[in-house]
């Protein structure tokens, strides 16, 4: 089965960007959210996704 870039449902701050990134890759969602802290350019890339990337469904 294969699995889509989405927000994530649960693990949410703001969008759900960072947490959706996070269980993507399997990894944990503070790390992401560090690596967006330090990237330059953070604030138009997490613009960017939090547009462009799918919700969640809200029953998982």
């Amino acid at each position: 089965m294969q699995r889509a870039l989405r927000k994530s449902a649960t693990d949410r701050s703001l969008a759900g960007v960072c947490g959706g990134i996070a269980e993507y890759f399997g990894m944990s969602s503070l790390g992401v959210r560090l690596l967006f802290l330090f990237l330059p350019g953070n604030v138009f890339i997490y613009i960017i996704l939090a547009n462009s990337m799918q919700d969640a469904p809200r029953y998982l």
